[in-house]
């Protein structure tokens, strides 16, 4: 098969809108998009943005090839002076983000597109499955590592994962999330996500004996050694054989730094016992990792139980984001320039409340609690608005409009960070550990209210004054007509 252009990964009709408005003269017309969600995932207080790099990478090379001509023309539907332009085609337009691994919540830009009509519509499909995966990931990953409360997250998933990229992609993410790393090698050849792992049953079983299993393992790799001790039994003999392994072996070479891996079970009940028997064994260094279908709510039970385990191994429920598998971030048209250069507002209206959009091209401020440094909200602006955080601000809650609160002692920052201007790259990404450390000292800043598993208090994210009555003036329009 030939290298994928993954310009063409895009839904058909993207390039048929594409081909009208090149018809009809919109293909010059600038247009605002902003990328959003409307709930996250889990019911959770708040999101992790991810995905960021490979919009960029995509951007950088968007082209088309004499063959993907070649597959328009086939199509008997396309204008040939459209498919010069194709040919001929480079990214012009504007993009503004906020950085990978920032906390972000529901019908707040974490993307606007500003660009020619047929350049941010073609663009909409790749932007959208890529910020929608990755940041589903990041914040399944999250949810998991705070529930671990300060033990190691291993992502452990890519057999389970929705194809090659889910699990390549997807490792990144879960990193960004929190995860210490992955058992992905691809991920950690590409990414630098730090790739390990221990053995499967398959290991154990191929050896005569239990023991001589992990005999040869420790030798082999004796400063990174993980025992699967639930070939068998676990309590009989798994756990005495790792016993016996690591002091024949490792012990004498002054080596500390080994482990057990539980698989199955009762991971409760058979981390506690196998705790005793290490430190009755003198192996009060030995770690224990634990792994087998957990996600946040398991690995928060095992916590609350006291169960003893100092890593956990998370697969599909991570990966895949079992319990809640869509992000639902949407790409919606928010303005348009007409030929003088002014903004013209544009808004989706609909019958579902949750789905009318929020109008213009935009700004979005953090608003920090300068005494705490805690986030206290969100405001969306109009462009050309700026917020002086040396005056007081009203914000209201978007969900409950009779909620407000003036806030006078705070710090405001400009989220969205402009990351090409006239289809130049002018964003210096930052390398993946320190997106890591962003997202966690990000998180922190957040109340623990906001971050509960369960029934997490409602964020404030607040339209400035003039950009509510602008929208209202739209849906009043939008009615009347």
């Amino acid at each position: 098969m030939n290298e994928l252009n993954m310009s063409m990964l895009a839904d058909f009709y993207e390039f048929t809108m594409s081909n009208g408005y090149f018809k009809n003269g919109f293909y010059m017309k600038n247009t605002y998009f902003d990328v959003f969600f409307r709930s996250v995932p889990d019911g959770g207080g708040f999101a992790i943005a991810a995905g960021l790099e490979q919009v960029i990478e995509y951007i950088k090379n968007l082209h088309f090839g004499a063959s993907e001509i070649e597959y328009f023309r086939s199509k008997n539907m396309f204008d040939e002076d459209f498919l010069r332009y194709l040919a001929d085609f480079k990214f012009t337009g504007d993009i503004y983000a906020v950085p990978e691994g920032t906390p972000v919540f529901p019908n707040e830009p974490i993307m606007t597109v500003k660009a020619p009509a047929v350049e941010a519509q073609l663009i909409e499909t790749f932007v959208l499955l890529t910020l929608n995966h990755q940041s589903l990931i990041a914040t399944k990953a999250n949810r998991i590592v705070r529930a671990a409360q300060g033990r190691a997250v291993l992502e452990f998933g890519s057999r389970r994962a929705q194809g090659a990229s889910g699990a390549i992609d997807g490792a990144r993410a879960a990193y960004i999330g929190g995860a210490a790393g992955t058992a992905c090698a691809l991920s950690d050849m590409l990414y630098g996500v730090p790739a390990s792992g221990t053995m499967a049953h398959s290991w154990v079983q191929m050896f005569d004996s239990e023991y001589e299993a992990f005999e040869c393992y420790c030798k082999m790799y004796p400063h990174s050694s993980t025992l699967l001790v639930d070939t068998y039994n676990t309590l009989k003999s798994g756990v005495p054989n790792a016993i016996k392994a690591f002091k024949n072996i490792l012990v004498p070479m002054g080596i500390k730094n080994f482990a057990i891996r539980l698989d199955s079970g009762d991971i409760s009940y058979l981390s506690k016992k196998a705790r005793k028997m290490l430190d009755e064994a003198g192996l009060e260094c030995c770690k224990i990792v634990a792994s087998n279908s957990l996600d946040e709510h398991l690995i928060n039970d095992l916590v609350m139980q006291g169960a003893r385990v100092d890593l956990f191994g998370v697969g599909e429920r991570l990966i895949t984001s079992k319990s809640s598998p869509v992000f639902g971030g949407v790409y919606k048209l928010v303005a348009v320039e007409n030929e003088d250069g002014e903004i013209i507002p544009k808004i989706k209206v609909s019958e579902n409340v949750g789905k009318i959009t929020n109008p213009h091209f935009k700004k979005l401020y953090r608003l920090y609690d300068r005494e705490s440094g805690k986030a206290i909200a969100d405001q969306l602006c109009v462009y050309d608005e700026c917020i002086d955080d040396s005056k007081p601000i009203t914000i209201f809650d978007q969900n409950a409009t009779w909620k407000r609160k003036t806030l006078t002692d705070y710090t405001a920052r400009e989220l969205l960070q402009p990351i090409f201007r006239n289809g130049e790259l002018v964003y210096d990404a930052p390398p993946l550990a320190e997106i890591k450390a962003y997202c966690k000292e990000q998180v922190d800043l957040l109340w623990d209210e906001v971050k509960r598993f369960e029934n997490p208090h409602s964020y404030y994210v607040d339209l400035s004054e003039k950009l509510w009555e602008i929208k209202n003036g739209l849906l009043e329009s939008v009615t009347k007509a």
